[in-house]
């Protein structure tokens, strides 16, 4: 499909996080050390707590360990191969308000703290958490829908932020160790530019928050209430490169990702950072071609997969993406995270050079990492393979690689799975499915016989130990 200078933009969905397993026998207890550009070695111990605690930092993962959590990597250990990243650190889902005390028995976010203050030792402890319940959430998809109705704001200041902003305030936790990274709504913000109005994505959903204003509002307060918890560290969600990276989204986001940043009494000071591919598959860096190569005079962005975007990987967006916030009024050392739980794009289909240059086409699609049919499709992605392994300030402007999306927890069900967890069903998940305005009318690609997003599903975690990139 031909777009001269903004295409419909493709809207990827994340999977939600439910704590699915039970702590195998065994499990992994030790927080991963991240060192500067390596995970290699552990940070020192501090003497006092309150102290570490009290000196904020540049890069929340310079120099830190970060918590694995126990039921992930009890999920991870218990697959044929998966002890080779069971100790990898992962996000931890606060996808409704059940969680925060913990659902059916398994983990609230007092015992992550708690644990993570056991795997500690003493040393500096990052902490990931996805907090991710906001009214009408997720305007664009069925998947992932969450238990608050579009009007209740109130009830997501409530008893949804405060709760979580009390726990973290106490003092066991704010004067301790830890180091609190909060990735902030994941998709809300993005969603109001790209698929509001008159544009062919557009939702009535989306429309309906964008006039009311409470992805705006429900960001910024928990933007304010989190980051007055001195050892909080927010990242608010900003899409990914196929989806802001088109010229008539970049601008726009940064400036709605300002708005949010200085509503219910936030400041741009209260956001450490962004974060953007949260649980997608764009490529980290693509390396057989860029947003400047020419294939016979034609230009890589008239190409059927750039399809005029400015961007055509993570790293690049990110970035850019950063230097974009600072541009519209954010502070100049604001970080960046990239999530690269699968991204890899690994094993036998992986390019080993650029494509033939008999067009633009051969020429991007013989030579690109990332296999998907459209870069729109975020449903369970067939093919995908684990990322880089996280690691802090890895390049430029990036304060950490990470995986907030726990690998192997599915994006949403293949088919309609009667629940009481709010998700519906979404074609996107479907393998048969022929395609919307938010991937071009092409095939989903996702894999079959998925379960509920958030739920484990061995045969995409088995696919991304295969895929993975680097080999593991």
């Amino acid at each position: 499909m031909s777009r001269i200078t903004s295409p419909p933009p493709p809207s990827r969905r994340p999977g939600t996080r439910t704590r699915a397993a039970a702590l195998a026998g065994g499990a992994l207890l030790a927080a991963t050390a991240l060192t500067v550009g390596s995970l290699a070695g552990t940070a020192s111990a501090q003497a006092d707590g309150a102290a570490r605690a009290a000196a904020k930092v540049d890069n929340p993962y310079a120099g830190a360990k970060v918590y694995v959590n126990p039921e992930w990597s009890a999920n991870a250990a218990a697959e044929p191969g998966g002890s080779k990243v069971s100790n990898q650190p992962t996000g931890i889902w606060l996808d409704r308000i059940a969680a925060i005390n913990g659902a059916s028995g398994k983990m609230g976010l007092r015992a992550h703290l708690d644990r993570a203050l056991s795997q500690s030792g003493g040393s500096p402890t990052v902490v990931q958490l996805v907090i991710y319940d906001l009214p009408g959430r997720d305007c664009s998809a069925l998947a992932s829908n969450g238990e608050l109705g579009p009007t209740e704001i109130d009830k997501y200041k409530t008893q949804f932020i405060d709760p979580i902003a009390s726990i973290l305030g106490e003092s066991k936790y704010a004067n301790s160790n830890l180091r609190i990274v909060t990735t902030v709504e994941i998709d809300s913000l993005p969603n109001l530019v790209t698929n509001t109005g008159g544009s062919a994505t557009a939702t009535p959903q989306c429309d309906t928050m964008k006039a009311n204003g409470n992805y705006v509002k429900g960001v910024g307060y928990a933007l304010n209430k989190l980051g007055a918890v001195g050892n909080v560290y927010n990242y608010v969600d900003a899409g990914h490169h196929g989806w802001i990276g088109w010229d008539s989204n970049f601008n726009p986001t940064a400036q709605i990702i300002k708005q949010a940043a200085t509503a219910e009494g936030s400041t741009v000071d209260k956001v450490s950072g962004i974060i953007v591919n949260t649980a997608n598959y764009s490529a980290l860096k693509e390396n057989n071609f860029t947003i400047n190569d020419t294939v016979n005079g034609t230009t890589v962005r008239q190409s059927k997969w750039v399809d005029w975007n400015r961007y055509v990987d993570e790293l690049s967006f990110a970035q850019g993406f950063r230097q974009e916030l600072v541009n519209v009024g954010f502070p100049s050392n604001i970080g960046a995270l990239i999530d690269t739980s699968r991204n890899g794009w690994g094993g036998s289909a992986r390019p080993s050079g650029p494509g033939a240059t008999t067009s633009v086409d051969t020429y991007v699609n013989g030579g690109r990492y990332d296999r998907r049919i459209h870069i729109g499709n975020w449903c369970n992605q067939s093919g995908a393979g684990l990322g880089e392994r996280p690691k802090a300030a890895p390049a430029a402007g990036i304060d950490a690689y990470v995986w907030m999306k726990p690998p192997g927890e599915s994006d949403g069900a293949s088919s309609q799975i009667p629940n009481d967890e709010g998700k519906g069903f979404d074609q996107m998940c479907d393998p048969t499915y022929t395609g919307n305005a938010r991937n071009g009318y092409n095939m989903s690609g996702a894999l079959a016989n998925a379960p509920l997003s958030g739920h484990w599903f061995s045969a995409q975690f088995q696919q991304l130990l295969r895929n993975a990139y680097p080999a593991l």
